[in-house]
């Protein structure tokens, strides 16, 4: 199944007592390379989770967050009553020794903006949590999948359209080339002709040089060898499951086949399906960018 790598996916799941957002994108990228974040809590999780991404999206250049839903946290804040009391105390104390009569409410506020009044109780991640969060991310992954499955038909097939039309405008080559090899023989009789007058002129190296230089203006195996890599480019298509890379390969070829057969073609309505093949070359390489 030909997949895209860009895609979303989205899940929002209940662990223990929190509702967890997994959010899932990707865009094209040789390699897969995962930024992901996820609260304290699942630190300890991480390996696994980036091996779930590997498993699911191959490559791709993919953010992953996981946060927990408005204002639920991982971490419990409990109040430190002896140490509060004891700041409190001694604070009311100094103030009596000097002769200052403390506003208790604005003391204890004082009070609790100074170090360690506060503790901070990392929760530990249960099992059964874990199960339900890997549940949370599964879905999320298959959610992404199949986004890309969705745009990946659609890439293709615009793909596809665009190397028939390659095909079609390179069928449109040999209707040109009665004429174009007409006006090869006349510039050839032209030089020729101004030739004759020219004497001790090897004829067996002048032979050679026409026979060069024909073959030099010859496209009859740019054609064969466009049409044979625009038919494995299909056939590359139809088969692979992931074949972004190998028909990146071809269009490759297929651009060298084009351009070698502009620059023999030596007529102006060649040139002119040369340059539209061009472009619609240049656009199937920037989709096939996107293909897994």
């Amino acid at each position: 199944m030909i997949k895209s790598m860009t895609g979303f996916g989205k899940t929002t799941v209940e662990v223990g007592n929190k509702k967890v957002i997994i959010e899932i994108k990707s865009l094209n990228s040789k390699q897969l390379d995962l930024n992901l974040r996820m609260p304290n809590l699942y630190k300890e999780k991480e390996m696994e989770v980036r091996g779930m991404v590997k498993e699911w999206l191959d490559r791709g250049k993919v953010d992953m967050c996981i946060y927990f839903d408005n204002s639920e946290t991982d971490k419990e804040v409990q109040i430190n009553r002896a140490v509060v009391a004891q700041y409190f105390n001694q604070m009311l104390e100094i103030s009596e020794s000097l002769g200052v009569a403390p506003d208790k409410g604005e003391l204890l506020q004082t009070v609790m903006r100074f170090p360690d009044t506060l503790q901070i109780k990392s929760e530990e991640l249960k099992e059964e949590e874990w199960e339900q969060l890997r549940a949370g991310v599964e879905d999320a992954l298959k959610a992404m999948n199949d986004f890309r499955i969705q745009e990946g038909k659609a890439l293709i097939t615009d793909i596809i359209h665009r190397v028939q039309l390659i095909q079609e405008l390179s069928a449109q080559v040999p209707q040109f080339e009665k004429k174009r090899v007409e006006v090869i023989r006349l510039k050839l009789q032209e030089k020729l002709n101004e030739w004759t007058d020219v004497k001790n002129i090897d004829q067996n190296r002048m032979e050679q040089e026409i026979i060069y230089y024909l073959e030099k203006l010859d496209i009859t195996e740019e054609k064969v060898r466009l049409a044979n890599h625009c038919k494995y480019f299909m056939e590359t298509v139809e088969k692979e499951e992931a074949p972004g890379r190998k028909i990146g390969f071809i269009a490759q070829e297929i651009g060298r086949e084009i351009n070698t057969m502009g620059s023999k073609a030596n007529d102006h309505d060649i040139q002119k399906l040369v340059v539209r093949m061009k472009d619609e070359l240049e656009k199937i390489k920037e989709q096939s960018l996107n293909v897994l």
